[in-house]
Order: structure tokens, then sequence, then C-alpha cells
């Protein structure tokens, strides 16, 4: 009975030691650890990088540290996705049926934002579909044209709202001085106090600083506060 009950377990250990190899080789039967490291890899680097052009090129009111580190998750998620789908058409029809419920609730204020998502997310398909190559080509023309355009953009002008807190007394001088300095402006608000008068001016500049300092020199001038903007409906 003891030689049987051994053999039985040497047959057991036997078949365990089979199913594992063989859970083993099918794990790896598509890609190898080297493989994930070298995609996540080339996915950090090219996250990296659009990180950083989106950086750059960013000409809003505030910078928003969270949406340059979601560029990089996002390319760090899609890459390795993409490498396990492969040419697999069930999973494959998987991941299209999970994205198809999932909601995105969080809204995205410019539209440019959306294409750097979207670059994130092509550069995490070319990467993980093996297009090293193909990626770091993509990664560096788009990132010199995206540069490039924000050079271009920071020699037009741009618009501004010039808010004042003034005397009413002074006005005259106000319109006096955005007619001398602004070519182009709009009145957008004014209201009247006791206390003294505000007023709201969209304006488009080339200089931030030379208007706000030209305001303050005006007697009557309490303070002048100068805001990038970003709309749809030029002055």
């Amino acid at each position: 009975m003891g030689i049987l009950a051994q053999m039985a377990d040497s047959n057991l250990q036997g078949k365990t030691e089979i199913a594992l190899s063989g859970w083993w080789s099918e794990q790896f039967s598509k890609f190898t650890p080297f493989n994930v490291v070298q995609v996540i890899a080339f996915a950090l680097i090219a996250g990296i990088i659009v990180s950083l052009v989106y950086r750059k090129t960013y000409r809003g009111v505030l910078f928003n540290p969270t949406f340059g580190t979601t560029l990089i998750l996002l390319t760090l998620v899609t890459s390795p996705v993409v490498m396990a789908i492969g040419s697999n058409v069930a999973l494959s029809m998987g991941m299209v049926g999970a994205l198809s419920i999932v909601r995105f609730r969080t809204a995205v204020k410019d539209p440019i934002d959306t294409a750097y998502m979207f670059w994130a997310i092509t550069m995490g398909i070319l990467i993980g579909s093996g297009s090293y190559i193909i990626s770091l080509i993509v990664v560096a023309c788009i990132s010199v044209i995206m540069i490039g355009l924000s050079f271009v953009r920071m020699r037009t002008n741009e618009n501004y709202l010039l808010v004042l807190h003034y005397d009413p007394a002074a006005e005259q001088e106000i319109d006096a001085e955005l007619h001398r300095g602004v070519r182009h402006y709009r009145v957008r608000s004014k209201t009247i106090t006791r206390s003294g008068a505000e007023m709201t001016v969209d304006l488009r500049l080339s200089q931030r600083a030379d208007i706000v300092s030209h305001m303050l020199d005006i007697a009557g001038v309490y303070d002048a506060t100068l805001v990038a903007v970003q709309n749809e409906t030029a002055v």
C-alpha cells in the first residue's frame, strides 16, 4: 500500500509540474517579459514627450499638471492593451464592448486637450503593435509641428480681459489710453457705485504688461487686472 501511495503521489506531482509548465508556456507564447518591459519603456518615453509638448505649448490661464500625467498614463495603459489583444478577434470585440459601457464624466474645456488625448492613445496603439520606429517618427514630427505652431501663436495678438477699478472722473483718460494703446477692444461691462466704478474690457494685445502699467499711471485708477481668455469670438 505504501508503494502504491508513493507512486500515486509521484504521478500527481508529475501532472502538476506538466500543468504548470504548460501554463507558463501558454502565458509567454505570444510575448516575453522583455517584450512587456520594452513596450512599457517606449510608452513611458512617448508619454513624457507628449506631456512636455503639451506643457510647452499650453496657452491657458492655469496649467493643470494632472492632465499632463493623464497623457502619460493614457499611453502606458493603451500600449499593453493593444499588445495583449494582438490579432485576437474575441479580445478585440470584448475591448470594444467594455469601452462602450464606460461613461466619461469629465468635461474637456479646450478642444486641443482632446487632440492631445488622441495623440497619447495613438502613440500607445503604435507602440503596443510593435511599430517602435514609426512611433518615434510620429512623436518627433508632431512635437516639432506643435512647438512651431505655438511660436506662431505667440507672435500673434491674443485675447485678454482688462478689469479696471477707478474713479468715474478718470474715465475719459482711460478711453483715450485704450484708443492710443489698443487697436481692437470692446467694453463688456461697466458698473458705477458710490465707492467707484468697475469696467471690463475685452481686447487683443501682443504685450501684456504695457497696458496695465499705462492704466496705473492714470490718476484715479485704483487697480488694473489683465486676464488671458480663450473664447471663440474675436474682438
